[in-house]
This record gives C-alpha cells, structure tokens and sequence, in this order.
C-alpha cells in the first residue's frame, strides 16, 4: 500500500518541480505538500494480531454504529482522512466471495452509506463462522481496492486492500460472536478486537 502513496507523491513533486520551473519556486509549493500528504495517507503500519478466537476490526477509525442485525450485529466504523485506510481481514479463512456494487458516494458516516454507496462486499469462511465484511466509498472516497478474490486464503488481521480518502467498513457477524466492542470507541485495523467467539477456548 505504501507504493501507491509513493506514485501520488512522485507523481504531484514531479508536478512541482515543472510549475517552479516554468513559474517561480514559491508555486510549487502546494504540489510538494500535496505529495507529502499523500505519503502520510497511504502510511502500512505493521500491526500486533491478537491470539485466539477474536474477530479484529477491518479498519482504523471511530466505531458509529453496533446494531442487532439477522440474528448477529453489525458494526461500523468510520474512517476519517487522517486514518490508516489500509484493510486487514477480521478473521482468518477462506474467501468465499467479492462482489463489487456500484452505488452513491453520500458522506460515508451517515446510516445510509451502509446500503446506498459503492461497495466491495467480502465473505469469509473461518469453518465455524461466516463473517462479511464491507468496504465502503464515502463523499470524497471515490475507490475501493481489495487485493483478494474468491479461492484466497487469509489469515486474521491479514492485509486485503484499502479504501482512498475517507470511507467506511461494515462488519457483520453472526450469533456466535460476544460484541466487545462500543459506539464511540476508536478501533485499529488487524489489533482491535470487535468480538469474541461465544464459547470458544482461547488458545495461547
């Protein structure tokens, strides 16, 4: 993820250096900060996957929803532009399926985001559960990547793709799951725990 964040950069300084050129070296400023930015958002931080049966959060940002939803919850979490937009799987498995489906491109914060925007939908088979997981644009998101397809294997907290400029992801588990996590908490991706697998030992 990091090398898209470098291409931008290389790409706007290369931008600055011929605006100084042709113009004056005070006019390339704003390409250079733009390109600096852009390495700052497509920062990869390596992240410390807990042990055990844990569902970890898909995503950096602020939890702004946990509802009861066919017999599980769903959880949101909202990634503003300062966030790591880089995606990790919440649980490790295989990935059944990816479906990408066009939608509108409303202020990934608001409810409606969940069913209205563009989306890549994700299923992944952990043998004793099913989790899906959602990668969602927002108002200046305007493109989801997601580097897995159906066939893949992915173990948890594994990196499968990123969202660009601001979005959100929707985690939906099933009954077997103990929600551990609130509105209002701020969660990181891959380390975070969501949830725990109802009855389940932990393992060291």
């Amino acid at each position: 993820m990091v090398v898209t964040g470098i291409h931008y950069a290389i790409g706007l300084a290369g931008g600055g250096l011929a605006v100084s050129y042709l113009t004056a070296p005070a006019y390339g400023l704003p390409f250079y900060v733009l390109a600096a930015f852009c390495l700052y958002f497509f920062r990869d931080p390596d992240r410390e996957i807990p042990p055990g049966p844990v569902a970890v959060s898909p995503a950096d940002g602020k939890v702004v929803a946990v509802k009861p939803e066919g017999g599980g919850a769903r959880i949101s979490v909202f990634l503003n532009i300062f966030d790591v937009h880089v995606n990790r799987a919440p649980i490790g498995g295989a990935v059944r399926s990816v479906e990408y489906r066009p939608g509108r491109f409303l202020v990934a914060s608001k409810e409606k985001a969940s069913v209205e925007n563009e989306m890549n939908i994700i299923t992944v088979d952990g043998g004793d559960s099913t989790v899906v997981f959602k990668q969602i644009a927002g108002l200046v998101a305007r493109r989801v990547v997601c580097d897995k397809k159906a066939g893949d294997r992915v173990e948890k907290g594994e990196r499968i793709g990123l969202i660009k400029f601001g979005s959100r992801v929707d985690v939906h588990l099933g009954p077997e799951w103990e929600i551990v996590v609130r509105e209002g908490q701020r969660v990181k991706a891959g380390s975070s725990i969501l949830a725990k697998r109802k009855g389940a030992e932990e393992k060291p």
